[in-house]
């Protein structure tokens, strides 16, 4: 089949080079947006009478046409075509004939791809950022229904002070509220017209780009052709967004695998989000979650691979460039995938709240509010740290817990201690006492959840 670039060409491609150089195998999935763009790109050239009106015509007819037959499934992309838009401009000029030659006058297969991938991540961000949102709802769900849990916050993975189950959760949905305007702020940069940058020096026909930007839907123009084509920040952008929120969701798996652990017992995962052994029957496998911690590095691996193409190259478009498709596809279908099955199995995780409570009051997690508490009585903070740390020695020593200390004890530590120490050395108090702007406290984080949802 000959080439629609094969002009300058004595000899026929090789097909191990068809082969090696078609990308088809995956940019069929921009099918939607190349026809979407081409639609809008004729409608110019038929308004700049750049291209006749009845021409025009003829095209969008066709484009149609082949939209409906892929929608249908009756569609043949050719490999030896190499992508699916020579696929598409070649069945457009089988239909359209001749007029169907004109679709490419004044753009280039560069500032076309771009165009596409453009269309594309902006349709694909929005999703992403509707699918962090529900996830978000969910957490805060489950947050609400937990609030009167408690449970131990941990450092270095020791445990260190209660904190409300509630408020362990909603670190996430602040992790994830982050992640959410990055992808926001991305798609300010996604959403910038490339048509019309050509090849890369523009074109000497009359185009009309902010034309072409108004019919799709672009608040911007880029300003430079050489850089249009050659431009794949926002590929890059995109994929390190998503790099970190791949990070946030790995966090949660991850403490998920460990609180469903026998060792930590704080959660039991829903049979219909596990998997078994083939070899041991008593084995209930946390595998969503194992999957989602190591999708991440997958999703680290595409960053990596974008970088990398994109560090050496010279302006402006280079062949390289069709190597960002893959990363891109795959990144967006695996933050997707992650997302929709967290939130549906979020739900249904059963908290073991007395486990929780009890893993709270155990040890000398509240040894920081005696040291507070010294505070308040006058003294120096670094004097409270070294009394407290005292006191704690003293109970190893004695294998006792603080809260079987009596006031004769801790009187022997510093005479500022008084009977009032006991209602702030509780799991209860010490967590309800954490009343500081983004504090555990149960009115703190109520307060954070009433204003979630009001938003």
């Amino acid at each position: 089949m000959q080439k629609l670039w094969s002009g300058r060409f004595k000899e026929k491609t090789e097909k191990r080079v068809e082969s090696f150089t078609s990308s088809l195998s995956f940019d069929t999935r921009l099918w939607k947006y190349d026809i979407e763009g081409s639609i809008a790109h004729v409608r110019m050239l038929g308004r700049q009478k750049i291209i006749s009106k009845k021409d025009a015509e003829s095209i969008i007819k066709g484009l149609d046409e082949i939209k409906s037959e892929i929608q249908a499934g009756k569609f043949r992309f050719l490999e030896s075509l190499e992508d699916v838009h020579m696929n598409i401009e070649h069945a457009l000029i089988k239909k359209a004939g001749p007029a169907g030659g004109k679709i490419h006058t004044a753009r280039s297969r560069n500032d076309q791809v771009a165009l596409d991938l453009r269309l594309f991540l902006r349709d694909e961000i929005k999703e992403v950022v509707k699918l962090i949102r529900g996830f978000q709802k969910v957490i805060v769900a489950v947050a609400e229904k937990n609030i009167d849990t408690v449970m131990p916050g941990y450092t270095h993975l020791q445990r260190a002070q209660p904190v409300l189950l509630s408020h362990h959760l909603l670190a996430y949905f602040e992790m994830l509220e982050r992640d959410s305007e990055r992808f926001e702020d991305c798609l300010k940069r996604v959403n910038v017209l490339p048509l019309g940058a050509a090849a890369l020096a523009g074109t000497t026909l009359p185009i009309d780009r902010k034309y072409v930007a108004g019919l799709l839907k672009f608040p911007a123009v880029s300003e430079n052709s050489i850089d249009t084509v050659s431009d794949r920040d926002f590929v890059i952008e995109f994929i390190s967004a998503s790099s970190m929120l791949m990070v946030h969701l790995s966090r949660l798996s991850e403490e998920i695998i460990i609180w469903n652990s026998d060792e930590f017992g704080f959660v039991e995962l829903p049979d219909a989000f596990t998997t078994g052994s083939s070899i041991m029957p008593q084995k209930k496998n946390p595998d969503v979650l194992e999957l989602t911690r190591g999708r991440t590095g997958r999703v680290y691996g595409h960053l990596i691979s974008v970088l990398t193409v994109m560090k050496a190259l010279p302006l402006a478009y280079n062949r390289d460039m069709q190597e960002d498709k893959e990363p891109v596809f795959d990144t967006v279908d695996t933050v997707k995938s992650c997302l929709y099955i967290l939130a549906e199995m979020f739900p249904k995780i059963r908290f073991r709240n007395k486990e929780m409570e009890k893993a709270a009051g155990s040890g000398f997690l509240t040894a920081t509010d005696i040291a507070e508490y010294l505070v308040k009585k006058g003294m120096p903070f670094r004097d409270a740290h070294s009394v407290t740390g005292k006191i704690v020695r003293y109970c190893i020593d004695k294998n006792m817990t603080l809260t079987d200390l009596n006031l004769k004890d801790l009187k022997q530590f510093s005479k500022l201690i008084g009977k009032d120490i006991f209602h702030y050395i509780t799991v209860e108090a010490s967590v309800n006492g954490k009343t500081s702007f983004g504090g555990t406290s149960r009115k703190t984080v109520l307060a954070r959840i009433k204003e979630i949802k009001k938003r």
